[in-house]
């Protein structure tokens, strides 16, 4: 199957950049540059006079300077290379930003020490240059490892196409063809246990469907001639002969991976608040590094002017500023993955801090996705009904057949042996136990036997559960109710939710009936039934249209498009690798409440951002002017020395703010 990406026109710039800037140089190499820049810096500090000076030794042989300055060219060329090729790009897209701020920093640094060793030699910044690019090196460093890898949802899907076929010829015989070369109006075969390799209609036979792929819903459905199914969908307990409507492109799967596709290439992110901070202090520094050369060569001296112009710039660049975002990321996303919160994508998570709304997805989500007994109703013994109604089912496969099993195992049950035993695609199955003819089946059982359903069970022919009938020696002597679980976790998740001014929606394939069911009883007062993946994919389009922020929470196949349509998609661990690899936040225990601890932890995580962002800011607001000379007339000028002071200590104090994250406990946690 041809998968060809689709690009959207229509990308923000911004957001285009900042891709750029975290893959175009891999997480491996950034490491990489790092590590030996870190070491090429150490004989740099260590032959600094200022650094001496601080700290009390001398260090001083021939030919040291020149040393010093052939270290700090490859420390510049090399550890700042991807700052360099990165600013190229920001120019290019006339957005300079962070990448921009940072390479005039180290370029003034570089270049005006070259010329200072000539000139000034006790003037120079190759030891703020080196200390400099180590830095963001290692906040880039960590900001890259933060972010997810591309997704794999596409390949995911494909891999759940069919590869091969069973094709009538012209003359009614079979051939094994190609997936690919199935043409409308070919007629297939399609055996028990395969896979359905086209969207099609029903010629000859029976069965049951399982189409989870599609609605999302555990039970299997009865198809009969006529009737349609999906590629993809798995084809249980009957022989198949089937008609294609549709295949390759048109058919409902590929129409899936379709939209999979365009919004994996359409998804918006929010800017980032670092880089937006950094392309206003590229200005201002240029504006006040202009405004400092021209007013100290005016009133001072041409050296004074261009080190105090230097100062200026250098000092702009964003020390604390660059490692503000990323050293949060760092954190709570380690403490995230501590609570079974695994964070694929940083800027989603990032916004989870203000979503309106909140949709889940049903099956296997609020409820356990697998269906267990919840009643059985005999007309005589119900201990007995189950015994012979676990006997049969022991010789089935489908999921209605093993809980019940299960059921009888767990009320130790001895089951006895079958005889005859006969199964009936798409209707149930029969066999010989203990003298006794048994015949288990849905309604269609009732149907094919011409049976009415007793006066003392009518009450139940009615109820929202799933029917299970089971007759002996042709009398209906009773009915199973099964019934899909309710997570224990979903109602205290749900209703916290709503306690955070959150409004929760509930979407799913089932029917309106069993809807309102789970809706009553976890307290959701929004719900929609009957909706297939584009539909709910329709409803999270339309809330975002309206102007909500809106994650998705789901766990199957079928959630794709929503979880990836949504600002946030947040898939939990049982669930498909499908909805894994479309999520931006996987719950890895399967529990809700940590949805409201994934929610809890972008808000903590929120606020200590905007706290370094606006403490580094502040840092860069203050310090600019005061290296411009604003108060020089009282005294206070901030030398080069004083520059590189301050910006350690901005950078250590944003680094002890990030840390302090690690104290705030989750209050879901506390409870539980």
């Amino acid at each position: 199957m041809e998968m060809q990406m689709s690009h959207n026109e229509n990308h923000d710039h911004t957001k285009m950049n900042h891709d750029r800037h975290v893959h175009s140089h891999s997480t491996e190499d950034l490491k990489h540059r790092f590590i030996i820049s870190v070491i090429v810096t150490i004989p740099i500090l260590l032959f600094s006079p200022m650094i001496q000076m601080w700290f009390g030794f001398i260090i001083d042989f021939p030919y040291m300077d020149l040393l010093t300055f052939a270290l700090s060219t490859l420390i510049y060329f090399y550890g700042g290379w991807p700052f360099l090729t990165m600013m190229i790009e920001e120019i290019k897209s006339k957005e300079p930003g962070m990448m921009t701020l940072i390479s005039m920093a180290i370029s003034v640094a570089y270049f005006y020490s070259a010329i200072a060793l000539l000139i000034w030699p006790d003037k120079s910044f190759f030891w703020e240059l080196a200390t400099l690019i180590d830095i963001m090196l290692i906040g880039h460093y960590i900001e890259a490892k933060s972010i997810s890898g591309a997704s794999d949802t596409l390949e995911e899907l494909v891999r759940l196409i069919p590869k091969k076929a069973m094709r009538f010829t012209s003359e009614m015989e079979l051939e094994e063809v190609d997936v690919s070369q199935l043409r409308l109006g070919d007629e297939i075969l399609i055996h028990p246990g395969e896979n359905i390799p086209a969207d099609g209609e029903i010629l000859k036979g029976e069965g049951m469907i399982d189409e989870a792929l599609l609605t999302g819903e555990s039970k299997p459905l009865y198809k009969s001639p006529h009737a349609s199914v999906f590629m993809g969908s798995t084809n249980i307990d009957g022989s198949l002969i089937v008609r294609i409507t549709k295949s390759g492109q048109s058919s409902y799967l590929s129409q899936i991976i379709n939209l999979v596709k365009e919004l994996q290439t359409s998804r918006s992110h929010t800017q980032n608040l670092a880089n937006r901070a950094a392309k206003w202090l590229f200005y201002i520094a240029l504006i006040v590094g202009a405004l400092t050369l021209l007013a100290w060569s005016t009133f001072s001296t041409f050296e004074n002017a261009v080190l105090q112009m230097v100062t200026v710039l250098i000092i702009a660049c964003p020390h604390a500023l660059g490692l503000a975002v990323p050293l949060v990321v760092a954190i709570s996303t380690s403490m995230a993955a501590k609570n079974g919160i695994l964070i694929r994508n940083r800027e989603a998570f990032e916004r989870l801090h203000k979503i309106d709304v909140i949709c889940f997805d049903k099956t296997g989500t609020i409820t356990e996705g697998k269906l267990t007994v919840n009643k059985i109703i005999a007309i005589n013994d119900e201990k007995k009904l189950l015994y012979l109604a676990a006997s049969l089912e022991q010789h089935s496969e489908h999921g209605i057949a093993k809980a019940i099993v299960d059921y009888a195992k767990n009320q130790k049950i001895v089951l006895a042996s079958v005889n005859e035993f006969n199964a009936m695609p798409g209707i149930g199955a029969k066999a010989k136990i203990d003298g006794h003819a048994v015949m288990i089946g849905g309604a269609q059982l009732l149907t094919k036997e011409s049976l009415q359903v007793p006066q003392e069970l009518l009450p139940f022919d009615s109820d929202k559960a799933t029917k299970v009938w089971v007759t002996i020696d042709g009398i209906i002597g009773g009915v199973i109710l099964l019934t899909d679980t309710i997570r224990q976790s979903s109602n205290k998740a749900i209703g916290l939710i709503r306690s955070k001014g959150i409004t929760a929606y509930m979407f799913t394939g089932d029917n309106n009936e069993v809807a309102a069911n789970i809706a009553k009883k976890t307290g959701i007062d929004n719900y929609e039934a009957g909706l297939l993946p584009d539909m709910k994919l329709q409803k999270i389009q339309t809330l975002k249209e309206n102007g909500k922020i809106v994650a998705m929470v789901g766990d199957g196949i079928n959630d794709a498009p929503a979880l990836i349509g949504a600002d946030i998609g947040i898939a939990i661990g049982a669930g498909t690798d499908i909805a894994i690899e479309s999520a931006d936040i996987i719950l890895t225990k399967s529990d809700l409440l940590d949805v409201v601890d994934a929610i809890s932890l972008s808000r903590q995580t929120y606020r200590k951002m905007l706290q370094n962002l606006w403490w580094a800011s502040g840092y860069n607001i203050i310090a600019i002017p005061l290296a411009a000379g604003v108060l020089v007339k009282w005294g206070i000028l901030i030398n080069p020395a004083a520059g590189a002071i301050m910006m350690s200590a901005s950078t250590v104090i944003v680094a002890l703010n990030a840390q302090l994250l690690k104290n705030t406990k989750l209050q879901l946690k506390k409870q539980t």
